[in-house]
């Protein structure tokens, strides 16, 4: 990334000068915006939105149309890989994906094969481009994916789970038939990230979603392992490097061990503060978050005061861009999500001139 670019996304991602804190949302395409509603309820079902490139394009669109956002993130699903390996996703209403064939075995994983990005995920890199095109390098473009772990607690279990009994019994059973499932998976997410890179992403997300389960141990272990070797991986077929965003759910007592990942930021949820992990991380990575989603179901004043709080915690500094710690809730007013986002950059105008200031 030239250190002259215009985008202060990626200026902040690398720790560089923005004239205000720039913002975006985990799932800011959503349940939230009635224009998304409509476009869900033309696709007939969720996976079918995904996999029709002119309508996911259109929902990625709807909420930079809305809000003056810093960043745009394709709309797809963190579960594409494992459908592409035929393992039968379906959603099912109130309840969440479900796969019908889980993987509960050495056998079931010999059965598996990384897919080809060419073709049976074409759908998503297809959406990329599209994007892109539309964006017209108004924000830069966000691709992203599951993390190995996280990809493979909704295989082995079957769907969402309460307790991860399943994928826990295997990892203390047969840690190393574990392992080659998590291997797998990690070159299949190498794969698939490059070809968002070739598509047009200009960052990439991992999102880690329930590494926050883990002991430390088997954290270390079990997913940053396999997250370390995606980026890595990517990092060799990059002839410019692009910012990757790590998110590990509840991870916060880790964040020195994430930062030595290899990326260039940290998704931070609202268990952990901003501060605080501002001072642990230092300048090694840039800092993402981390405003309780919960919070824009309030009222203004206290949107506006928690803002102020998240913004005052990181301090006078590059390197943080605002997020919430979590996706946007179904049921958030959009004129709360049009306040926050005016909020951030309202805000945090003043602590950057003077930060500009002082470098010149």
């Amino acid at each position: 990334m030239s250190s002259t670019t215009k985008h202060r996304f990626l200026r902040a991602l690398h720790r560089q000068g923005v004239d205000k804190t720039p913002v975006w949302l985990m799932r800011q395409a959503g349940r939230y915006l009635p224009e998304y509603r409509r476009v869900r309820a033309q696709a007939k079902d969720f996976l079918n939105l995904c996999k029709t490139p002119e309508l996911a394009c259109e929902v990625t669109l709807q909420p930079l149309a809305r809000f003056p956002l810093d960043a745009a993130i394709v709309f797809s699903d963190i579960l594409t890989i494992p459908d592409a390996m035929g393992l039968g996703l379906h959603f099912v209403e109130n309840e969440g994906p479900k796969f019908e064939r889980p993987v509960r075995s050495r056998e079931d994983i010999k059965a598996l094969a990384v897919p080809d990005m060419a073709d049976e995920l074409r759908y998503v890199t297809d959406t990329l481009t599209m994007v892109r095109h539309e964006l017209a390098d108004k924000v830069p473009l966000i691709g992203f994916s599951g993390s190995p772990w996280t990809l493979a607690t909704y295989m082995v279990e079957g769907g969402a789970s309460k307790n991860f009994s399943i994928i826990k019994q295997w990892l203390f059973a047969d840690p190393e038939g574990l392992h080659l499932l998590l291997a797998l998976l990690a070159d299949a997410v190498a794969e698939y990230l490059t070809a968002q890179i070739e598509a047009g992403a200009e960052a990439l997300m991992l999102f880690d979603t329930w590494g926050g389960i883990l002991t430390p141990q088997d954290y270390y272990e079990f997913s940053l392992n396999y997250m370390t070797r995606i980026i890595a991986a990517i990092r060799q077929h990059q002839k410019t490097p692009i910012p990757i965003i790590l998110f590990t759910k509840n991870g916060g007592q880790w964040l020195e061990a994430m930062a030595e990942s290899g990326c260039d930021a940290l998704g931070i949820d609202w268990m952990t503060d901003m501060g605080v992990a501002h001072a642990r991380v230092g300048e090694k990575v840039a800092l993402q978050g981390n405003m309780d989603p919960s919070v824009l179901l309030a009222t203004p004043e206290r949107i506006e005061q928690e803002v102020a709080h998240i913004l005052s915690r990181y301090g006078n500094e590059t390197g943080h861009i605002f997020n919430l710690g979590h996706g946007v809730l179904p049921e958030t007013p959009v004129e709360n999500v049009a306040f926050f986002v005016d909020a951030v950059h309202r805000l945090s105008i003043s602590s950057h001139s003077a930060l500009l200031q002082a470098a010149y």
